[in-house]
Formats: C-alpha cells, sequence, structure tokens
C-alpha cells in the first residue's frame, strides 16, 4: 500500500533529543526551543516566534490575544479544520463563515467585506495547502475596519504571498508541525507574532498566564498570576525533533516541490481532456508542495475513484467538510448555502504526498487514475 502520508525523518533528530534528554531540561522553554523559535524568527522576519503544542494551540492564544468577547464575530472559511473556527467559539465568537472562490479552496477575498459587521473583530484567512489567499485585499479590508488579521498559515511553512513570507502579513499567525505538515515534530506549532503590542502578553499567555519568561531573562526579580492562559509551551523533546527539521527545510521543500511537479505535469493531460482539474495557482502565490490534490467532477466520481485507488493499493483522501453544516454548528448559522465550499467538500481528492515517495511510485499513481478515467468513460 502506498499511504497518503509517511513521517520523514532527516537522521538527526534522535541524536538532538538525547542532547537534550542529557541536558538535564526536558520541560518547555529551554535551549532547542530558543533554536527552534531563532531559526524561524531570523529566516522569516517574524517579529516573535513561541513555539507551541499544536496549531490549534496558537490560534487559541490568538483567539485570547485578541480579547475576543461574547458576541462578538471573527470571520472564517467554511472550507478549513475545525480548530480554525473553535479557537473563537471557546471565547464566545459568534463564527460568520465565508465561501471559497470558484477554482480555490481560499477564502474568497472579494465576499468578506459583505460580512462584516460592527461586531466583527478579526478575518482568518487560510492558506489551503501552503496557496496563498489575497493578502493585499483581505489588509486592505482589516485597516478600513479596524480589524485583526490572523492567518492560519498550518500548511503554509516557506511558502510566499507576492514577496512575503506567509505568517508575516497579518497581525498573527500560526502554524502546523503535525506529522502531515512539510517540516514536523509528530504534534507541534508555533504562534508568529508581527505586531509588537502582542509579545509581552503572548508570552505571559504561553507560561500559564505568568511573567515566568521576564523572570528568566532577569527582567524582573520575581514571577507571578499576571494574566489568563494555559500551558500551551511543547517540551523540549518536541523541540528537538523540530529542530532536526529545520536544519534540511531546504532539501525537503525542494524534493516536495519535485514530487508536487511531477504529479502536475503527468496529470495535465487528464485536466485538458476534461476529466479533472488540478490545483489553480493565483499569479500572487508561490507553492510549497505541501499538498497535491484533484478536483472531480461529482461526489459519486471521486467515491469510485477513491475506491479504484484502493484496490490498487494507493490511499487517496477526501479532505474537510463545510464547517457551516457540521453537526457542531448547523443550528447556530443563519447564513446562506456556501457552494463553493461544498464543492471542495464533495469533489476534492489529496493524492499521496511525502518526501520520501519514489517517483515511479507517483508516475504508477498517474497511470492508476489515467486507467480509471479510461474504463470508466
Amino acid at each position: 500500500m502506498i499511504p497518503f502520508n509517511k513521517p520523514y525523518l532527516t537522521g538527526k533528530e534522535t541524536q538532538y533529543i538525547e542532547e537534550a534528554v542529557r541536558s538535564g531540561k526536558i520541560s518547555g522553554n529551554g535551549e532547542f526551543t530558543k533554536r527552534c523559535q531563532q531559526f524561524f524568527e531570523q529566516k522569516y522576519g517574524f517579529k516573535k516566534c513561541l513555539l507551541t503544542t499544536s496549531c490549534t494551540d496558537a490560534l487559541e492564544m490568538c483567539a485570547i490575544l485578541a480579547n475576543i468577547q461574547s458576541g462578538d464575530e471573527v470571520i472564517v472559511p467554511s472550507f478549513t479544520f475545525v480548530s480554525t473556527a473553535l479557537a473563537f467559539v471557546r471565547q464566545g465568537a459568534k463564527i460568520v463563515f465565508a465561501d471559497s472562490y470558484n477554482n480555490n479552496p481560499n477564502i474568497d477575498a472579494d465576499k468578506i467585506e459583505t460580512l462584516i459587521t460592527p461586531k466583527t473583530k478579526a478575518i482568518i484567512p487560510v492558506h489551503y495547502a501552503g496557496v496563498a489567499c489575497d493578502m493585499d485585499k483581505i489588509m486592505n479590508l482589516a485597516e478600513k475596519y479596524h480589524l485583526l488579521v490572523i492567518e492560519d498559515a498550518a500548511q503554509a511553512i516557506d511558502s510566499y504571498y507576492k514577496s512575503e513570507t506567509l505568517g508575516s502579513i497579518g497581525h498573527l499567525a500560526t502554524f502546523s508541525f503535525h506529522e502531515t505538515k512539510n517540516i514536523i515534530s509528530g504534534e507541534g506549532g508555533m504562534l508568529a507574532i508581527n505586531d509588537e503590542r502582542f509579545i509581552r502578553r503572548a508570552e505571559i499567555i504561553w507560561e500559564k498566564g505568568t511573567n515566568r519568561a521576564e523572570f528568566f531573562r532577569g527582567e524582573v526579580n520575581k514571577y507571578g498570576w499576571v494574566d489568563t492562559g494555559s500551558s500551551f509551551l511543547p517540551s523540549e523533546i518536541i523541540s528537538a525533533f523540530l529542530y532536526a527539521q529545520t536544519e534540511n527545510l531546504k532539501e525537503i521543500q525542494n524534493r516536495r516541490k519535485l514530487l508536487w511537479n511531477l504529479y502536475y505535469e503527468n496529470l495535465k493531460p487528464l485536466e485538458n481532456e476534461g476529466f479533472i482539474s488540478l490545483p489553480s495557482m493565483p499569479n500572487y502565490a508561490t507553492n510549497n508542495g505541501h499538498m497535491f490534490y484533484i478536483i472531480c467532477r461529482n461526489f459519486e466520481e471521486r467515491s469510485n475513484l477513491i475506491r479504484f485507488l484502493k484496490q490498487n493499493d494507493i490511499l487517496a483522501v477526501f479532505h474537510y467538510l463545510s464547517l457551516y453544516k457540521s453537526d457542531f454548528y448547523k443550528p447556530k448559522y443563519e447564513g446562506k448555502p456556501l457552494a463553493n465550499s461544498d464543492n471542495f467538500e464533495e469533489k476534492l481528492l489529496r493524492l499521496p504526498m511525502y518526501y520520501e515517495i519514489k517517483e515511479d511510485e507517483i508516475c504508477f499513481i498517474v497511470e492508476k487514475i489515467k486507467e480509471y478515467y479510461r474504463y470508466s468513460d
């Protein structure tokens, strides 16, 4: 079976984990945590980075930093993972779901303004598959209506909007290092802070509502409970694993983009014949090779193709369900059906994509997809 995903080890993960253990410091905010945070700050220009145990945790920190209160409204794409909305629901927000473009799962920036009300506090663009949302339009709206922009860049490490790093444009941003992402730590995430007014409070929230980080830097002579927060920081074992991955980021990215292009070039004839649609890349976005997907013509076709591929030892999977129709949120949703989100829910199919997948395996997957369409039509 060709799996959908396989975690990639660069070779130094266990060495660094052992170093962390032998140092006697394996709780959070140690040497490897600092190394990782400095790496991302220096490489991508984030003003401050804080590692977290997940991207979900980083989003929850954002909701606290944004002072989201009961009755506040937050604009979120419907086609996204539940964490994007859940972090703000936990603070009492009303989620205002936005539709995708018709050719791209990202939030349709041209439709956001109609969703803004006096209760709107934030816009949460999600860079699906590492492909940038239209950040100029989103940031202009935020400035016009005095809103916060929190980039959900879970899938967008080392990807760009024009010349700007994704995650560096909004006031805050979050990343994931889950085992399905480009660089990983099993579970893990990061908060990137681009607006300096949030830095001090973010450190406090990160450290269980205490000013412990300031104490260890010698900025205060004792630390105590000064704000709300939780235990958001990861252990040094997680950070040590991640640091080994950061050292190989360029190699990982080059490999993933090569594999993505191999899929695209070999599946292009099927798109030309009208059987499938391939990912649409806006001219302002770069491709970080996070995910390769195809769009089938209907739900039944996708279901049959999944079964056919599985019969040929290939695990391909669909993705998100429209959040506005979820069991949890449907009773609360007051808007219209979101046709484009529903379209991707029913037709989008993700193909196996990981560092160690072989080129001939991708060619085999492509050949089986072509075989399916030859015999089904």
